[in-house]
C-alpha cells in the first residue's frame, strides 16, 4: 500500500518564562556585580606594576619615615601641653570653689546679721507701740500682729486637688489665667482670710506667715506669696479666736460657702477643727510708714 510520507509532528518548544525581576534590570545589575570586583581588579593591577606594599625606593622609605615621626611628635606635644595644662585647670578650679564658699558663708553671715537687726527691729518697735499705746497697748500690738499670741482658735488646712484638672471655655477661673482649675489661688486665699477675719478672728497666719494690716497675697506664677514669701501646699491657716464660733461663722459665711464651692466643684481639699489652744508667732517686722502717735489722752 502506497502511500503519502508522513512529516514528523512538528513539537514547538514552549517560550522560555522570564525573570520576575526582568523590569528591574539596573538594579539586577549592581546587586549582582558589585563594586568589589571593581576594586578587587584595581588592587590586581597595581600589584603588578609593583605599586602596593611597603616603599621599594631609598627616598620612599624615608618620606614614610619622616611622616611617622612628624606624626610622633605632634602626639607628644600634645600629650606634654595636656599634661603642663592639667595643674592650672585644677588650679584654677580649687580658686573657683573657694571663691563660691567664701562668698557663701560672707552671704549667709549677712542674712544672720539681717534677722538680728529685723529683731531688734520689731523689740524696738514693740516697746515704742507699748510706750504709746497706754492701756491699750497690747491689744494694739495683737491687732497689728506685732506680739506673740495664743489661744483658742481654729485650725484649716487648704490643699490643691489630688489631680488637677483643665477648665472648659467660658470657666471663670479659667479666664483669670490659670489653665488649672485644681490649684488653689491667692485669689482663694484671700477670701479664706477675709471670712476669717470678717467671722471673729483676732490673728491670722498662713503656713507660719503672721499677717497683719498691711500684709498682701498675691500671685507669682502658680506660687501664692504672703508678704512676698512664697508658700507651698497645703496651706495651714491658724487663727486665734472663740474657736467653735468662729468655726460655725466661717463655714456659713458667704467665703465659707465659696471654699465649699471649690471642693466640690474642683476637688481642692478642705478640713477644718476648732482648737483648744492655737499659737502664732509674731510678723518678722511691723513697718510703720504714715501712722503717728496720738498724743491726746482721750476724746469725748
Amino acid at each position: 500500500m502506497c502511500g503519502m510520507p508522513q512529516q514528523p509532528p512538528v513539537r514547538s518548544s514552549p517560550p522560555r518564562p522570564s525573570r520576575p525581576d526582568a523590569s528591574m534590570s539596573l538594579l539586577t545589575n549592581v546587586m549582582d556585580h558589585s563594586l568589589d570586583d571593581g576594586y578587587a581588579e584595581a588592587a590586581a593591577r597595581k600589584k603588578a606594576e609593583g605599586a602596593g606594599g611597603m616603599p621599594k625606593t631609598v627616598r620612599a622609605k624615608l618620606g614614610l619615615a619622616a611622616g611617622l615621626v612628624l606624626a610622633a611628635l605632634v602626639v607628644t606635644v600634645g600629650a606634654a601641653n595636656a599634661r603642663i595644662a592639667a595643674p592650672v585647670v585644677a588650679k584654677e578650679r580649687q580658686e573657683l570653689i573657694d571663691r563660691i564658699e567664701r562668698q557663701t558663708t560672707a552671704a549667709d553671715k549677712l542674712e544672720s546679721n539681717v534677722d538680728t537687726l529685723r529683731a531688734d527691729v520689731s523689740a524696738r518697735q514693740r516697746q515704742a507701740l507699748k510706750k504709746s499705746g497706754g492701756e491699750q497697748a497690747d491689744l494694739v500690738s495683737v491687732l497689728s500682729g506685732a506680739t506673740d499670741v495664743h489661744g483658742p482658735g481654729v485650725k484649716l488646712v487648704v490643699n490643691d486637688a489630688k489631680e488637677a484638672s483643665t477648665g472648659g471655655d467660658g470657666n471663670p477661673r479659667e479666664t483669670s489665667g490659670f489653665s488649672d482649675t485644681g490649684r488653689v489661688r491667692d485669689r482663694d486665699m484671700q477670701r479664706v482670710v477675709n471670712g476669717l477675719w470678717e467671722s471673729g478672728a483676732e490673728a491670722i497666719a498662713i503656713n507660719g506667715q503672721r499677717l497683719t494690716a498691711l500684709s498682701a497675697i498675691r500671685a507669682a506664677g502658680d506660687a501664692i506669696l504672703v508678704d512676698n514669701k512664697p508658700l507651698v501646699p497645703p496651706y495651714t491657716v491658724l487663727a486665734v479666736g472663740d474657736g467653735q464660733r468662729l468655726s460655725t461663722r466661717f463655714q456659713n459665711s458667704a467665703d465659707g460657702l465659696y471654699l465649699h464651692a471649690l471642693q466640690e466643684n474642683y476637688g481642692i481639699r478642705t478640713s477644718i477643727s476648732v482648737e483648744d489652744d492655737v499659737r502664732l508667732s509674731a510678723a518678722p517686722s511691723v513697718i510703720v510708714r504714715t501712722a503717728q502717735p496720738s498724743t491726746e489722752k482721750g476724746t469725748s
